[in-house]
């Protein structure tokens, strides 16, 4: 079944001077416009396409990426603003609306706002709302402690950053545990480090402990080489230095360097300021 706002792989059923017509499930046929054919196509051929609905409500397919697909949040600018709601830059020919209905305060042009993309089954359209609570959190998270998830950053509060997880699921990074400038809009690989009774997940962005300090120590052993074969950033250093520098804790930076000892590939200097490679 073609699925509207999504990807869907069809086969051509036929040619035609102005693009190549897809087969449908249904028996019907859906044009893929000539501005999107890059390269020959021939009957039977598949091609990978996102459908949506013109201005007139047939499908139409398009081999363009857009910045969001159905059962997707992202931040979308406002194009315009009319009688009905406001006009969302989607990254497809027509633009997304966002009925008033589904606004949290009246949108303006030129803003940047947080959606959710949905279908609207009595017309057939692709719409975005902007009550993001609606969505979330509607299933208790199944995820195990360590697993990797996808998470969008969308808000800051004084606990840290809050993150929509795979499209389903409130999360925090905790302000003290990320060393990285993250902002409103990043998706991060992120991983499970709790699941909370009220169903919030608690995230973290390194992974297992014994991963995230073999990882670091790869980067402090490539930076200590890029460097001559010495580094000015030890243990003795103030956690701003070494999270400027690599991005992470003054603990977990302990572990790296401690990992690279017991390897033998780096030693330290007498007062333990600075750190060279073993040659």
């Amino acid at each position: 079944m073609v699925q509207i706002g999504k990807r869907n792989k069809l086969k051509v059923s036929r040619l035609v001077d102005f693009g190549a017509y897809l087969e449908t499930d249904y028996g019907k046929e859906i044009l893929l416009p000539k501005r999107y054919i890059t390269e020959p196509l021939s009957p039977g051929d598949e091609v990978d396409v996102v459908v949506y609905t013109d201005s007139e409500d047939r499908p139409v397919a398009s081999t363009d990426v857009p910045r969001a697909y159905v059962d997707e949040f992202a931040f979308l600018d406002v194009v315009a603003v009319t009688k009905v709601g406001a006009f969302l830059d989607w990254g497809l020919p027509k633009d997304l609306l966002v009925p008033f209905s589904e606004q949290r305060a009246r949108m303006n042009e030129g803003g940047r706002y947080l959606v959710y993309l949905y279908l609207d089954h009595s017309s057939g359209r692709v719409a975005a709302s902007a009550k993001i609570e609606k969505f979330l959190g509607n299933v208790f998270p199944d995820y195990v402690r360590g697993q990797k998830v996808s998470a969008l950053v969308f808000d800051r509060n004084d606990a840290g950053f809050r993150c929509i997880v795979d499209n389903r699921h409130f999360g925090i990074l905790y302000e003290n545990e990320v060393f990285a400038d993250l902002k409103a809009g990043d998706k991060v690989e992120a991983y499970v480090k709790q699941v909370r009774p009220d169903g919030k997940i608690d995230l973290m962005l390194g992974g297992r402990a014994d991963v995230r300090t073999n990882s670091l120590a790869d980067r402090i052993f490539s930076a200590i080489k890029a460097n001559g074969g010495k580094l000015q950033v030890s243990d003795k250093s103030s956690p701003e230095e070494i999270r400027q520098a690599f991005q992470c804790s003054k603990k977990d930076f302990k572990k790296a360097v401690g990992h690279l000892l017991k390897e033998d590939k780096i030693t330290l200097s007498e007062d333990k300021r600075a750190v060279f490679a073993r040659k």
